[in-house]
């Protein structure tokens, strides 16, 4: 049953051989926790420091691997399903950037997501970013929460993208129809997507594991313990 997706992974490794864009794959860890305008701001972001960036957005249907073209940054706003799984096109990102609310049961919600994408697609490493944190300490305290706890029980390396914090002009930037970065330049959360964008440019460019989606067996799946991941 597996061959089909394993072909359309094998398929996108293939064409996307020759192409020296990187891709960086957003997830949502909740409904509510802002992936899409995390995507639609760092591309902004990204775009105002010069780079050439493609937004693939999954939420309006299927994408298609883009052309090669050297240097391009290609960001893909993923549909998380309920078993884990990506597209084949979202799993063979360069990184995989999994996007946290900064609320208490977010934690807990995070750690499942990152759980289940681990056990998906064999993930021993990912990004986390934290959305509209009160102020960076707490966001450094819930980065490193997750990174310990994703250690310890999954044996991960989860690696911290940053943070942005909770700022007003978010919500009006949305009502104008427009990223913050674009509208509100000098707010907050501005210049904490262009401070993400220009570490961004920098994370390492790893060889792509294989990450088509496997059976995690019945034992592992009974016996997993679930920590109490909690923000302190």
């Amino acid at each position: 049953m597996e061959k089909p997706v394993t072909d359309q992974a094998d398929g996108l490794r293939r064409l996307m051989a020759g192409n020296t864009a990187r891709r960086i794959t957003l997830v949502d860890s909740a409904s509510d926790s802002g992936a899409c305008s995390v995507a639609l701001n760092l591309a902004a972001a990204l775009e105002q420091q010069g780079r050439d960036v493609l937004l693939l957005d999954e939420r309006n249907g299927p994408q298609v691997a883009p052309p090669a073209r050297g240097g391009r940054l290609v960001l893909v706003d993923a549909v998380l399903h309920s078993d884990g799984t990506l597209s084949p096109l979202a799993a063979s990102a360069d990184h995989i950037l999994v996007v946290c609310a900064a609320r208490s049961e977010a934690i807990t919600q995070t750690y499942l997501c990152i759980k289940k994408l681990h056990y998906a697609h064999a993930l021993a490493n990912l990004r986390v970013l934290v959305n509209e944190a009160a102020d960076p300490a707490q966001a450094r305290r819930l980065l490193a929460n997750l990174a310990s706890t994703g250690s310890r029980y999954l044996g991960m390396a989860l690696e911290p993208a940053g943070f942005v914090r909770a700022d007003p002009f978010l919500a009006q930037a949305r009502r104008l129809n427009l990223s913050v970065v674009q509208g509100f330049s000098a707010s907050n959360a501005a210049r904490d997507f262009l401070q993400i964008a220009s570490d961004l440019v920098n994370w390492p460019c790893l060889a792509a594991p294989d990450r088509t989606p496997f059976e995690l067996s019945r034992q592992r799946a009974v016996h997993d313990v679930q920590p109490s991941a909690g923000l302190h």
